[in-house]
């Protein structure tokens, strides 16, 4: 029921208050103010060749067109390589987060080097790209190109490095929804994210999130976002058995990462009602890590399923991998549905809906993201 309520909430909130900041966004994007980050004579071709960049350039040595709301070129220029990213018009996601995902993308550069230009702040964000130079109206954003590869497969290295840079996010007052696989780079030493179009500002003392009203969506945290957007998928192509050593993986560097937040969040004067959430979380892992592990895993693997495949649905960007997450949901209702009811692992209504009722509704959902599969090149 608790669960229920908080879905029904974060439904409800996101749209209310998350108006205010679509609209202002809107706003701005139809006004001609312009926002630059860096200066374009420090680009690596002139910006007028920047944007007319082609496949057919001599400069031009990869082409990525898989991301929805931008395409990447890798630029070989002044003797090294360089990420120049030009914004997708129109964007494929068709919503307004995704039609001012650029506008979010620029204005979170400029916030993060202005936060790397303080005293102190060169290393304060190890795991996110820098930018070379971003303009809006022009939509280019170029970065120091990364030689990483998505991440596919988890180990302790890249969860703690992810949960370090979510965690040092979170404290400067930013939000990131989508630790997607196409926003996460792995050079073998360092994991990057280098997408910053669903990264949202908040009041970390007083709010969980940038979602609802900040406290409306407690489902939604850095965990939940790291699992849902990335994590969970990965596992859907790994055998069982090495998901949950991996699962318990993460939930020990998890567990760490939410303690030591709680005690900065609280050295900072963070609300008691943002302590003790941050709290409960972190508790229910540790009783989980000492007891009934797979029960978690069922519970927060349903949780992130069903998030992401709500997202990939609202968005009309569903992928083959949105149809494996769906198929993840219908085997644990045919073979686990008793322990989900159990876990409390069911929400928004699922828990009061029969075994065969949830397997309709989501035999349903896979035909409506089979007529919603977004064609990318690679």
């Amino acid at each position: 029921m608790r669960r229920q309520r908080f879905r029904a909430q974060w439904r409800a909130m996101t749209f209310l208050i998350e108006s205010e900041r679509r609209q202002s966004q809107l706003d701005f994007q139809a006004s001609a103010t312009e926002i630059e980050v860096g200066d374009r004579r420090d680009c690596p071709l002139p910006l007028p060749e920047l944007l007319a960049l082609h496949p057919g350039h001599p400069a031009v040595r990869e082409v990525h067109e898989g991301g929805l709301t931008a395409v990447v070129y890798k630029v070989h220029a002044l003797g090294r390589d360089w990420a120049v990213k030009r914004a997708r018009t129109p964007c494929l996601v068709q919503n307004v987060d995704g039609q001012t995902s650029f506008l979010n993308e620029v204005q979170r550069r400029a916030e993060i080097s202005a936060l790397r230009a303080e005293p102190g702040g060169a290393g304060r964000f190890p795991g996110i790209v820098s930018t070379v130079y971003a303009s809006l109206r022009h939509g280019v954003a170029v970065s120091p190109w990364i030689p990483g590869t998505p991440v596919s497969t988890w180990d302790a290295r890249r969860f703690q490095q992810v949960f370090e840079t979510g965690r040092e996010l979170l404290r400067a007052g930013f939000f990131e929804w989508d630790f997607s696989p196409g926003n996460l780079l792995d050079d073998g030493q360092q994991v990057w994210l280098f997408d910053f179009g669903y990264m949202y500002r908040f009041d970390p003392l007083r709010h969980f999130n940038s979602g609802g009203d900040g406290t409306t969506a407690p489902l939604c945290h850095l965990a939940e976002r790291i699992e849902s957007r990335h994590v969970f998928g990965t596992w859907l192509d790994q055998d069982p058995a090495d998901v949950l050593v991996s699962f318990r993986q993460a939930k020990c560097v998890a567990l760490a990462t939410y303690r030591q937040l709680h005690d900065e969040l609280r050295a900072d004067g963070a609300t008691a009602q943002v302590l003790g959430w941050l709290a409960g979380v972190a508790d229910g892992w540790e009783r989980a890590l000492a007891g009934d592990l797979h029960g978690l895993y069922l519970r927060e693997g349903w949780r992130s399923h069903v998030m992401d495949l709500e997202d990939d649905l609202h968005g009309r960007t569903c992928t083959p991998k949105t149809l494996q997450r769906v198929d993840w949901l219908l085997d644990a209702v045919r073979t686990h549905h008793g322990a989900l009811l159990a876990q409390g692992g069911l929400f928004d209504g699922d828990e009061a809906r029969s075994r065969d009722g949830l397997i309709a509704r989501y035999t349903a959902k896979r035909r409506e993201a089979e007529g919603l599969q977004v064609r990318l090149a690679a």
